[in-house]
């Protein structure tokens, strides 16, 4: 397929304005100002989420699985591309390898995402896509960085500093917890507390 490829960052997650119970996944172009929200289901926001935070999960959820059986038998991911949108879906395909045979698996876009993430691999899409899917996003909180720029847990029920109140160590022993109880929601929380607490 011969086309221009536009490299693509995650921007992050936020709960979709839209669709209740999804999320937004936002993509950017590298070297612009574009970018393209793409609604993602609960379980593949989640995937990504953990991913983004860096979680490690105690059992391996279905992303990570792909991931080990890949790698298993030494089949990486080069690179995902958003190849096509047709009717507001996006259609992904993963380039894969495997010693000197390259081939291209169909994917859905969220899937490719998460995979992606595991394989540390590149992101593109095409020019026609980000025109005709890309939105220039003009506001900016205080801090300069795109209020798109939010946690899967950014839920209006919970407090900003709802675990304000706790130490540190009982922060950690919550946030271990809540890995291992396997719910990565209040863990993305606890992990922003805690990183909040460096920063000052």
């Amino acid at each position: 397929m011969s086309m221009e490829k536009i490299r693509l960052n995650i921007l992050g997650l936020s709960v979709s304005q839209s669709q209740s119970g999804a999320y937004a996944l936002v993509l950017a172009e590298e070297k612009g100002d574009r970018r393209i929200p793409i609604i993602i289901g609960p379980i593949e926001a989640q995937s990504i989420a953990i991913q983004l935070e860096g979680l490690k999960p105690p059992r391996p959820l279905t992303h990570d699985l792909f991931k080990f059986m890949a790698s298993s038998f030494d089949i990486v991911i080069l690179e995902v591309i958003i190849y096509k949108l047709e009717e507001g879906i996006f259609y992904s395909e993963l380039v894969c390898q495997r010693e000197d045979v390259r081939i291209t698996i169909d994917s859905r876009t969220s899937d490719a995402v998460a995979l992606a993430l595991r394989f540390n691999c590149p992101i593109y899409t095409t020019e026609d896509i980000l025109n005709r899917a890309g939105i220039v996003i003009e506001f900016e909180n205080e801090h300069g960085q795109d209020d798109w720029n939010q946690s899967i847990v950014d839920e209006p029920t919970r407090g900003k500093h709802e675990y304000e109140k706790y130490t540190s160590s009982e922060l950690n022993q919550m946030l271990e917890n809540a890995i291992q109880a396997e719910d990565y929601e209040k863990a993305s929380a606890i992990r922003d507390e805690i990183n909040r607490r460096i920063k000052e």
